[in-house]
């Protein structure tokens, strides 16, 4: 075989953890090969924060990775996103010269671009002498076993659209199912299965909620109505509270409040949702009652957007009617909805529009340390294909970088 097929390391798949551990592996002086059945690189990093990529986020706590990640273990991320921070990813982009702002909540974008991100990935893939094999396809990797007894090591024979080649390392980096149309596939997870690593079950997060269609009929018609709530699931002791943006549609209920909370939500479970969180809603219809002769519709939309008023007014004859000639238990059955208005989601909008996949590699069967399979020696699994699943925010990028840092170190110690 000729000596341009053997590398130190292959990588499958371009996506954010894919080229960045590609690269500083590269860059410490390992030959490799980074391998994607796509086109085009990093297309999720392309599309993220409306094309301007929410690329980190400086309020992770890596001390306590439970407050923005989810999974079976959250706490399996900690050594990685300790050793890699927000603030060593910001310096990569300052380096870059890439200007970028914060949103709000700690959340980072590029002023002009998710393309200055990609750029700069590439740049750092060229520094570090990265070959890159696009569009390929990877058939089949199989490990052979070091004949030294004395030695766990052995190396990996990747078959391959464009030939087959071998390497001490495989860094498996193909992300999840979410948004398919993108390339999404489930090869991660059939090549853990294929070495005998086990499996979280896999489902759509940071995904849009859907209803039954009868029930949801009365909300229809405020598609594209978008209001701040709190929104909440699980019970008293699992209890998860999200303070964002809720976006009505056709089907059901999105923007950010919705997609952070999907990731909690289980299936045939309620959601609780405040419809005006911080207002006192007893005492504010109870005030209204007692100065107004404004319909009780009219009185709500000094609280709410004026469509969600009408829509809500319009569900019981009690509630419409002037507010002065409105019983005091009609009042309060309304306030007490619109404080928590409990309904079941049927379902979510699937991995067509999920921005993450929960679940997926058991993280027990990996080194927290330096993302190997425990029980595979050489094989590695980064980002997302990882049971490992960030809020909505900057967080996912985060574990990618911080993921492919600690794959990277442990592919080349320093």
């Amino acid at each position: 075989m000729p000596s341009s097929l053997h590398f130190d390391a292959v990588v499958i798949g371009a996506g954010a953890a894919g080229l960045f551990c590609a690269a500083r592996a590269g860059q410490r002086g390992l030959g490799v090969l980074l391998i994607d059945h796509s086109p085009r690189v990093a297309e999720k990093i392309r599309i993220s924060g409306g094309g301007r990529c929410n690329f980190t986020n400086r309020e992770l706590d890596a001390r306590a990775p439970q407050r923005h990640f989810v999974g079976a273990n959250p706490q399996f991320a900690r050594p990685a996103l300790s050793r890699y921070t927000p603030q060593d990813f910001i310096a990569l982009v300052q380096h870059h010269g890439i200007a970028f702002h914060e949103k709000h909540k700690g959340q980072l974008f590029c002023d002009r671009s998710a393309e200055d991100i990609i750029a700069m990935l590439l740049a750092e893939c060229a520094d570090g002498r990265v070959e890159r094999w696009q569009p390929c396809q990877v058939k089949n990797v199989v490990f052979s076993a070091s004949s030294r007894r004395e030695s766990s090591a052995g190396s990996y024979q990747i078959d391959t659209e464009r030939g087959t080649v071998e390497a001490r390392s495989v860094v498996v980096a193909t992300g999840g199912l979410s948004i398919p149309k993108i390339g999404a596939t489930d090869f991660g997870y059939r090549l853990a299965q294929q070495f005998d690593l086990p499996l979280v079950e896999r489902r759509p997060g940071l995904a849009p909620l859907t209803f039954d269609g009868a029930a949801w009929s009365p909300y229809a018609q405020l598609a594209g109505l978008a209001l701040p709530v709190a929104i909440s699931t699980g019970s008293k002791k699992t209890r998860t509270t999200f303070h964002e943006d809720l976006l009505f549609t056709h089907r059901g209920l999105s923007g950010p409040a919705v997609l952070q909370i999907s990731s909690y939500w289980q299936p045939g479970t309620p959601i609780a949702i405040d419809l005006a969180p911080g207002v006192h809603l007893p005492e504010a219809l109870a005030l209204a009652k007692a100065r107004s002769r404004k319909l009780i519709a009219n009185e709500l939309a000094a609280l709410l957007p004026a469509r969600l008023a009408d829509a809500w007014a319009a569900q019981s004859t009690d509630w419409q009617r002037p507010v002065n000639e409105a019983s005091d238990k009609a009042l309060a059955r309304l306030a007490e909805r619109l404080g928590r208005w409990e309904l079941a989601p049927t379902g979510t909008e699937g991995y067509k529009k999920a921005e993450v996949t929960l679940g997926g590699v058991d993280t027990r069967a990996l080194s927290q340390h330096t993302l190997e399979a425990k029980a595979q020696p050489g094989l590695y699994f980064i980002g997302e294909v990882v049971d490992v699943a960030g809020w909505l925010g900057g967080y996912n990028f985060q574990w990618a970088w911080a993921s492919a840092a600690a794959c990277a170190q442990a592919l080349a110690p320093a």
